[in-house]
């Protein structure tokens, strides 16, 4: 039996890779929360733009927070959909990015899942894991994502050349998935991969920025 659980949106297969960065801030955390009319949630600020789930809302104004090297940063917002079920949302300032990964990592390779609570950051290792009755990307469950519901939408990352300060996003953690076994039951987070993350590409180059982003001073 497989039970399905919270937002039951598995990923893909991945498509292709970009390894270019964007800015010149020094990067810092990738993950923003955002706050929108329903509540709040995770995403991640890429090369094209932040993306996120859409759990809390999936229309209006919101408030994204960034980190930045001197401390956080809020920036209003609205909410445009990417179809697939998935969201982006445009900044007047420029947000620290990481580029987009779509070639996947083979079945044990480690991956870094990067998301934040209110005591601050935290990031675990985890591997990429299988099940035959399974399609899409699933990886082991990270301990900090247990019984948090709010961390859905949380990165999962891999290291360029081994350095943990040089992010690639892989794809954004939807849910958990239970399956019995032998031994058992297990469990997984599923995870929002390229299949679905290529439509953010898409969207920035049909629909060109409508104003420039710009370098605010008051922010190292």
């Amino acid at each position: 039996m497989i039970q399905r659980l919270l937002l039951p949106i598995a990923a893909l297969l991945l498509l292709g890779l970009s390894s270019s960065c964007r800015g010149t801030r020094h990067l810092v955390d990738p993950v923003v929360e955002i706050k929108t009319s329903g509540g709040q949630e995770l995403g991640v600020t890429t090369d094209y733009g932040i993306v996120f789930l859409g759990r809390t809302a999936q229309a209006g104004p919101i408030e994204v927070t960034a980190w930045f090297g001197d401390g956080p940063s809020i920036e209003p917002s609205t909410i445009e959909p990417i179809e697939g079920g998935l969201f982006t949302a445009e900044t007047e300032i420029l947000l620290p990015a990481v580029p987009l990964l779509f070639i996947e990592p083979p079945v044990g390779a480690h991956v870094a899942v990067q998301g934040r609570t209110s005591e601050g950051t935290w990031r675990e290792l985890v591997q990429i894991a299988s099940d035959p009755r399974v399609s899409g990307l699933i990886i082991e469950m990270p301990e900090a994502l247990r019984g948090r519901d709010d961390q859905i939408g949380a990165g999962v990352f891999r290291y360029i050349d081994n350095d943990p300060d040089r992010l690639l996003l892989l794809g954004l953690i939807s849910g958990r998935l239970v399956l019995d076994g032998p031994d058992g039951q297990k469990e997984y987070a599923t995870v929002v991969g390229p299949r679905e993350l290529w439509r953010l590409v898409t969207l920035e180059r049909h629909f060109p920025r409508r104003r420039p982003q710009v370098y605010r001073g008051d922010i190292l």
